[in-house]
């Protein structure tokens, strides 16, 4: 028997729409006996696969609440054939602080998995996920955009996976998303994922990036809107027409995708979301921010491809992911 703290006060395996929360025991200086309280929605019509729906693993992400929400408030039990689990914010207290990592313990969910059920706030939130919810799903999708820090192309992601059976399921579930763009993600931190934890459970998992700069957009929430009931069509869960139209597919072939920068100053960027680049081709500068008369840091792709995210403030730090390519495949 699994040792979580968290309970959930709606019940998993009742058939019918049930709002409630998953509840996290919390003393702190402002509530003895207090409790982090983390919104779930649970949709069940008889027997049929499982559909695990988050948003929120990062504070700043807003394409995966903005759509969950609507979504517990639209689907009906009627409209299911098994059971939808729907978390529009994981990581309930960086959700209400407006920040990717939790303000209790300054913990990045999605670098704390599988999480531990003595450990802090956010481990214990990535544990409860690791051996309660993701063990109950079939498939899982993720929402995710470039937070306050980043900017992104609007795509759904899948990674490269030893079982390739597997991989092709994930593919195909990213397929019926439809997002304009499809990545194959080549991640630059994969140690404590989310992504990592699904998948080596052996679930179909898909993520996506649809925007960033710490909001949404019309453009991009409606992406998300399609793209969740799509996957749940595909999911065999919802019966109705998938929604369907030309995405773009991208793969990102190895290391040379990323550009950090080395030096602090303003960032410029030299060329938009959604731009092809060539080998050598200047893709932002970095101007000095104490000083004139001095030329820019060039930064240069180190590949040709398609720009597929940019840091998004105007001020540059050492370390900061400045690029991200995608080369187009068929």
């Amino acid at each position: 028997m699994h040792s979580s703290p968290i309970t959930s006060t709606v019940p998993f395996d009742e058939d019918g729409v049930h709002h409630g929360f998953l509840r996290l025991p919390y003393s702190r200086d402002d509530s003895a006996w207090g409790a982090v309280m983390i919104p779930v929605t649970v949709i069940r019509n008889g027997e049929g696969p499982t559909a695990l729906l988050t948003g929120g693993n990062h504070g700043d992400e807003y394409e995966g609440p903005v759509v969950l929400q609507e979504l517990a408030v639209r689907l009906t039990a009627d409209e299911v054939q098994g059971r939808v689990i729907i978390v529009p914010a994981m990581n309930q207290p960086a959700f209400r602080n407006g920040t990717r990592t939790s303000p209790v313990d300054s913990g990045n969910l999605n670098r704390s998995f599988p999480g531990s059920p003595t450990g802090t706030v956010t481990q214990k939130i990535a544990d409860y996920f690791s051996c309660v919810l993701v063990p109950m799903a079939d498939v899982v999708l993720d929402f995710h955009s470039g937070g306050r820090t980043l900017d992104f192309i609007p795509f759904a992601a899948v990674h490269i996976l030893e079982d390739k059976a597997q991989e092709a399921a994930c593919v195909a579930a990213m397929q019926a998303f439809n997002a304009p763009y499809s990545m194959k993600l080549l991640e630059i931190d994969s140690v404590g994922m989310y992504d990592t934890t699904v998948e080596d459970m052996g679930k179909v998992f898909v993520s996506t990036e649809l925007g960033g700069g710490g909001s949404s957009t019309g453009r991009s929430n409606a992406i998300a809107r399609k793209g969740v009931r799509n996957l749940l069509v595909h999911a065999g869960i919802l019966k109705e027409p998938l929604t369907l139209a030309a995405t773009i597919n991208l793969d990102m072939p190895d290391g040379d995708c990323y550009s950090f920068c080395e030096y602090d100053g303003m960032h410029e960027p030299m060329v938009d979301l959604g731009d092809e680049v060539k080998a050598g081709d200047v893709i932002a500068r970095v101007w000095p921010l104490d000083r004139t008369g001095q030329e820019p840091v060039e930064i240069r792709a180190k590949r040709a491809g398609l720009l597929a995210g940019r840091h998004f403030p105007g001020l540059i730090k050492v370390g900061d992911c400045v690029a991200v390519l995608g080369v187009e495949v068929d």
